[in-house]
């Protein structure tokens, strides 16, 4: 049977180590300090902010949440976001996505100082990673190291295959792999014979945002699947493609209308010797890295 790896528990873990770090400044007179931009009301938004705010108090990390309206200009957006670079006591700046149509969000994001870029989005920061320099890395690819390495599965010499190409989770997470020496293939929708190639993968990384991509047929037996997707299942006819006769999932999905699904199909980690589940597998890590990331800016920052 296959391993189930426990993202909660590792982030958990994280969590503990990072308010340490945060006890050992506070004797240095350093208070690591979050500024979260939420612009206007979007329900998931609101709710994935907020646990984002509630964190920091419980790790002791200033935290400032900052909203300004639907309406917001990209004007205004950079003015709000310069005034955030020049405060001190702000060692990263989060601007949750996605904005309002009418914000450039390429240039805000390109407007936050490399230098407190928890999320690891400037171009500054992914030269940096990509070159192998000290760097803040986007927090869901440096939890799935994370969640590979706490969990003893091995990385260098494996084969490790992701599938998805975005900026925010496969490209990072793709340069990581190497630096940890992995061998690396990044497919796409545009990949032929993806089989193929993901059957080959000791690691397989789905990160292409489609629920149960991945099918069982695709996976190399004892391989281990990390599942990075989160796609939200409303219809009956949905439900029963993935989790027919799962008495747990139905009693669930009878009581909120929905559940989730990552983009690797539940039948495939039969076929696994470890896998991340969803939810509970790479989600918990996402806020555990960010904390993890307002640190280390607060540290680099001070030249600690």
């Amino acid at each position: 049977m296959a391993r189930i790896l426990d993202g909660v528990a590792i982030a958990t873990a994280i969590k503990q180590e990072v308010a340490r770090e945060v006890q050992a400044l506070a004797a240095q007179g350093v208070r690591p300090g979050l500024a979260a931009v939420l612009v206007g009301s979007v329900a998931a938004s609101e709710i994935y902010v907020r646990s984002k705010v509630q964190t920091c108090t419980e790790l002791g990390i200033y935290s400032d949440l900052i909203t300004p309206p639907a309406s917001v200009t990209t004007e205004e957006m950079l003015d709000l976001v310069a005034r955030l670079n020049a405060r001190d006591e702000i060692d990263g700046i989060l601007i949750q996505l996605p904005l309002p149509p009418q914000v450039d969000t390429k240039a805000l994001l390109d407007a936050v100082s490399p230098a407190k870029d928890v999320d690891g989005f400037h171009p500054v920061n992914a030269g940096r990673l990509q070159a192998g320099r000290p760097a803040l890395a986007p927090c869901t690819p440096a939890g799935v190291i994370e969640i590979l390495k706490r969990s003893d599965i091995p990385i260098a010499g494996q084969h490790a295959v992701i599938v998805g190409r975005s900026d925010i989770v496969g490209k990072p997470a793709a340069m990581l792999l190497l630096h940890q020496n992995a061998t690396v293939t990044i497919c796409h929708s545009k990949t032929r014979d993806l089989g193929a190639i993901t059957r080959q993968a000791d690691i397989l990384v789905a990160a292409i945002g489609r629920p149960g991509f991945i099918t069982p047929e695709m996976v190399k037996p004892g391989a281990t699947l990390i599942d990075v997707g989160i796609n939200r299942l409303t219809t009956r006819e949905e439900f029963d493609r993935f989790f027919a006769g799962d008495a747990k999932r139905e009693a669930a999905f009878a009581k909120r209308g929905s559940t989730i699904v990552g983009d690797i199909h539940p039948k495939a980690f039969e076929v696994a010797g470890a896998y991340t589940p969803v939810p509970g597998g790479v989600g918990p890590l996402t806020i555990a890295m960010l904390m993890a990331n307002t640190v280390r800016a607060a540290k680099m920052r001070r030249g600690i």
